[in-house]
């Protein structure tokens, strides 16, 4: 048992560490990014069935956001008093709960609530990783473990594409939710019995004292003047990459199931291929005296020229674009936000490090919830199409929408005065 296992009275090698450690926390990062992504596959499907409108696709999608970010600024101060084995166990049974939830879900408010039970279970999913690694594994070995995380992560957003695909093509979407409700009470049940319990330093500060420290971040002008860029950007990419692209590939490029599926899959691998790289670009970019915060600005600046092309490409006036590599771009580009976290969190005292990244993590999730159903509202103003998908002119405004709010939020980095970029 887990519980037998304390820091000082048995040392693990690094592969038990990897298999103990590692991999079941792995396994839940996986879930985390299998349950955001796989809407992009199910959600037509759900909505053929159900006969929803946009605005109700994109509110049933984006529940999983609304309580993925409610939680995230108890969930630092949990994690730190109640350690991360015992609150991702928990979290991932409130989550199997919800997936067996909605797959019973017949009405839009049954799924909906099934959906946001599987946010709330899932939301552990990167920080209670991050910080198991924190716990477990030594500093020098921290990049390594965080990227081999976010590659599980990556993995997940995958098998939410062409696989997903599949499983549709043999099996039911509600059967295809209790086969993942069942895959993840088995996580849940792998973490609480495999990993080993290590206690982490007490927390001194009463729930009042960390709350004020979060208040204290939130009166900060220099994290006001990252948090705009940082949130509008990773929202627009989360929002439109997590639902929107396969009806998109669906209306304006004429794709059907089974090739919709293998571009999202490609453009899941470039996302992927961000993750991966992004530091390693930044890091050989200082060699030769380009800054984190010049290497975020130029990828955001890419990342707008991207969004820029899919408004022309959706109002077809850049027929020449090509479509896939273009998608590809923007997910690829979408990752390189994570940059402003390590100049956000090395501009406070390293205790509100995690209070930070939180901070950050609520108002970006929360904006993601209102992108994805303001997509969806915005699409409900056109009529359908022939095929009963949506108008390209939708998309086309929505695309134009975004674009001005992430030209806002680098205008604003760029106006703010709050402390000199680090």
């Amino acid at each position: 048992m887990a519980d037998g296992v304390k820091d000082g009275a048995t040392t693990l090698e690094p592969f038990s560490l990897f298999l103990r450690v590692y991999l079941p926390f792995a396994g839940a990062y996986f879930l985390s990014y299998l349950y955001r992504t796989v809407n992009v596959v199910v959600g037509p499907v759900i909505a053929g069935e159900l006969q929803l409108s946009a605005s109700d696709l994109g509110l049933l999608s984006a529940a999983y956001f609304i309580m993925f970010a409610a939680i995230q600024l108890p969930l630092g101060i949990a994690l730190d008093r109640f350690g991360p084995r015992r609150v991702q166990t928990g979290l991932l049974l409130i989550a199997a709960l919800g997936a067996c939830l909605f797959g019973l879900g017949g009405t839009l408010v049954e799924l909906t609530l099934g959906r946001m039970l599987i946010g709330l279970g899932v939301a552990a999913g990167l920080m209670g990783s991050l910080k198991i690694i924190t716990l477990w594994f030594p500093a020098r070995q921290w990049p390594l473990m965080n990227g081999l995380l976010m590659a599980a992560g990556g993995l997940g957003s995958l098998m939410a594409t062409a696989p997903a695909q599949a499983a549709l093509d043999i099996m039911s979407w509600p059967a295809l939710f209790f086969w993942l409700s069942g895959i993840t009470v088995g996580v849940a049940c792998l973490i609480w019995l495999v990993v080993p319990e290590k206690p982490a330093p007490p927390v001194i500060d009463d729930w009042g004292t960390q709350i004020q420290a979060v208040g204290r971040i939130a009166r900060d002008g220099f994290f006001w003047r990252i948090l705009p860029v940082f949130a509008i950007q990773m929202a627009s990419f989360i929002s439109v990459q997590t639902l929107w692209v396969g009806p998109w590939l669906r209306d304006v490029a004429g794709q059907n199931a089974t090739t919709r599926a293998s571009s999202m899959l490609l453009i899941a691998l470039a996302m992927t291929a961000g993750f991966l790289t992004s530091g390693i670009i930044s890091g050989l970019l200082r060699r030769i005296g380009l800054s984190n915060t010049a290497t975020a600005n130029a990828a955001m600046l890419l990342f707008l020229a991207c969004s820029v092309g899919l408004a022309a490409a959706s109002a077809g006036i850049a027929t020449g674009i090509p479509i896939l590599p273009l998608w590809c771009a923007f997910a690829f580009l979408g990752t390189y936000s994570i940059l402003y976290f390590p100049i956000l969190t090395t501009a406070f005292p390293l205790e509100l490090s995690g209070r930070v990244t939180t901070s950050a993590n609520f108002a970006m999730f929360g904006m993601v919830f209102f992108i994805q159903w303001g997509i969806g509202s915005m699409l409900d103003f056109w009529p359908r199409t022939a095929i009963g998908g949506y108008a390209p002119d939708g998309y086309a405004i929505s695309f134009l929408v975004l674009c001005g709010y992430q030209a806002a939020g680098l205008a604003w980095l760029f106006v703010s005065r709050a402390r000199p970029l680090l």
